[in-house]
């Protein structure tokens, strides 16, 4: 995939194994904005941070019509675990094979202590209501980012 712009375009469909026991994809969100974060790993020191910043402001985005999704390769089991032990308000999403991701390009090459890997590039899309990704942020930096995000829900 090329690093092309999801602005403006229909939003990748899904449909995926999420916590709570259930499966969600796009058109459950259908009339609601939607922000859909892509992190690398659970209970990582960064994936946290990000995750309670969500909470932390999930009040807001609320207000504003608007659900959040998780999206990891981590198995349900492990996502079951950090949400109940971060108190997330929100759904995870399990994308184990990957389709999620790359629907939405979100499998980049990185580096880690000189080894090359594929993995999660840190990434953060808002769907609005009729299902168009409006924004998206890739190469996310965790600090000031929710923030980011709901002053882009706030304004839509």
């Amino acid at each position: 995939m090329t690093d092309a712009t999801l602005i403006g375009k229909k939003a990748p469909n899904f449909k995926r194994p999420a916590t709570g026991d259930q499966t969600l994809s796009l058109k459950d969100f259908k009339g609601k904005k939607l922000v859909i974060y892509f992190y690398p790993k659970d209970a990582t020191p960064g994936c946290t941070t990000e995750g309670q910043d969500f909470k932390n402001a999930i009040k807001q985005f609320t207000q504003h019509n608007c659900a959040i999704l998780g999206v990891s390769r981590d198995p349900i089991r492990s996502h079951e675990r950090f949400k109940e032990k971060q108190g997330f308000p929100f759904e995870l999403l399990s994308d184990e094979d990957e389709t999620m991701c790359k629907s939405f390009d979100v499998i980049k090459l990185k580096k880690l202590y000189g080894r090359e890997y594929m993995g999660i590039e840190r990434s953060t899309f808002l769907i609005d209501e009729n299902g168009k990704v409006v924004q998206e942020w890739r190469k996310v930096k965790v600090k000031n980012h929710v923030d980011e995000v709901l002053a882009a829900v706030a304004a839509l």
